[in-house]
């Protein structure tokens, strides 16, 4: 069999370990043993497999760490799958050595440490999904060097930092990103501006996919073609390189400040996801020119004013999401927006109204000059509050400096003393005369 191009056994429910003598077999260019239960550590041997092309364990139970010898000796690799496995251990920088890998997952593992910075030495990668695993430190600017990138999925993770300071330079290269996900992290700070950059995001016209299946050298194409995970319209669900897909998901990180206008210039986005973070201020007025967006979750922040009326221009969209923020007003109606009848899409927020949460407009016509009438009023009970505390205060504060002075100086209290000792003498006095 050394002779062997092609070994596909998926889903195959073998039950055993990696067995070492698939070295051996030295002319092999696909590999796939993915959708198995297949355990135990990746043999060392795999290494001596140089023409491999594709490589898939996925969704085994493969624990230990990837072999080094891979890295250095399999260069031709252009698709490496080990995700959904039990691996552990930090991604080498040696991974540097694959300039031909297109796409890359080692998503939902035990991988620790930092992205190493040689992530950025990828020229034609394409496709990188580290997410679901215990990776820490910042997100390296160096990533930015990888210009082919169309997908990235870091999630669901222990990565931090502010991202203007982490992601500045990755924006400014990174301009066919199609996917990005920095979901479930601890990213701090304001969403950057720059955001608005990616110009497949802002194209409306229907065009080929940047994520696509790729071709090894003896002319078959890969069964599986680029696919990752993302949280969509409130499930998880997986994208594979058939339809054109657009989105960023920023849920569940620790973001401040508002939600940047430039932002709705990505006309052509579809997935907008931005919930369970500590956003304030208002949605944009002009959300309504995001007129490919399918799914919009904008929930548990601090969001605050009425929903913009241009969100029901929003012709495609399926999936909303407003709850638990701070929006005042009446609902927006009409178009799209008679589709998504469910009232939990607007829960807890207390200052909405329309028919969908069964609370009359009536009382909230004017909720700008009802709202400063509230401040209003809140501001005079202050101010009578406080003048009564400054009333007592300055009463106690008087006693306390007269008695103190009293206490503390001799000559004062004698005369305070023989002063209340005359006006007793004259009481008693008149009392006799009566």
């Amino acid at each position: 069999l050394q002779l062997l191009e092609l070994l596909d056994i998926c889903d195959a429910d073998l039950v055993s370990t990696l067995p070492p003598e698939l070295g051996n077999l030295t002319s092999l260019e696909y590999m796939n043993l993915s959708e198995n239960q297949l355990f135990g550590s990746s043999p060392p041997s795999f290494a001596r497999v140089q023409e491999l092309r594709y490589f898939n364990i996925s969704n085994n139970r493969i624990s230990g760490t990837i072999p080094q010898e891979m890295f250095t000796n399999c260069t031709h690799l252009q698709y490496f799958d080990v995700s959904t496995n039990l691996l552990t251990g930090s991604i080498p920088s040696q991974v540097s050595k694959w300039k031909e890998i297109e796409f890359l997952s080692l998503s939902t593992n035990n991988f620790t440490g930092s992205i190493p910075v040689e992530m950025g030495s990828l020229p034609t990668l394409i496709t990188l999904d580290l997410s679901s695993n215990h990776l820490t430190g910042i997100m390296t600017p160096h990533i930015g060097n990888a210009t082919s990138l169309a997908c990235l999925d870091i999630g669901n993770n222990h990565l931090e930092g502010e991202l203007p300071a982490t992601i500045s330079s990755l924006l400014s290269q990174l301009s066919d990103l199609q996917l990005l996900d920095l979901a479930e992290n601890k990213f701090v700070g304001s969403i950057p501006e720059s955001f608005a950059r990616f110009s497949l995001m802002r194209q409306t016209s229907i065009m080929q996919p940047i994520i696509r299946s790729s071709k090894v050298a003896v002319g078959f194409e890969f069964s599986d073609p680029d696919s990752m995970d993302i949280f969509w319209k409130g499930r998880e669900r997986i994208f594979r390189g058939s339809p054109f897909v657009t989105g960023i998901d920023l849920s569940g990180n620790s973001l401040s400040g508002e939600i940047p206008s430039e932002l709705t210039n990505l006309k052509g986005i579809q997935l907008l996801n931005m919930s369970r973070n500590y956003l304030s201020r208002s949605i944009p007025k002009e959300i309504g020119n995001l007129k490919m967006l399918e799914s919009l979750d904008l929930s548990w922040n601090k969001l605050s004013g009425p929903i913009p009326p241009s969100i029901s221009n929003l012709m495609f969209l399926s999936t909303l999401n407003l709850s638990n923020n701070l929006l005042s007003g009446q609902i927006p109606t009409g178009n799209q927006l008679r589709t998504l009848d469910d009232p939990s899409i607007y829960g807890n927020n207390l200052r909405l109204c329309g028919s969908l949460v069964n609370i009359s407009c009536t009382n909230h016509s004017s909720p700008t000059i009802s709202t400063l009438d509230g401040v209003k009023d809140h501001h005079d009970e202050l101010e009578t509050m406080w003048m009564y505390y400054s009333v007592i205060a300055r009463t106690v504060f008087g006693f306390w400096i007269w008695f103190g002075a009293l206490f503390f100086w001799k000559h004062w209290r004698c005369a305070f003393l023989s002063r209340v000792d005359v006006m007793q003498q004259k009481v008693m006095k008149k009392m006799k005369r009566i």
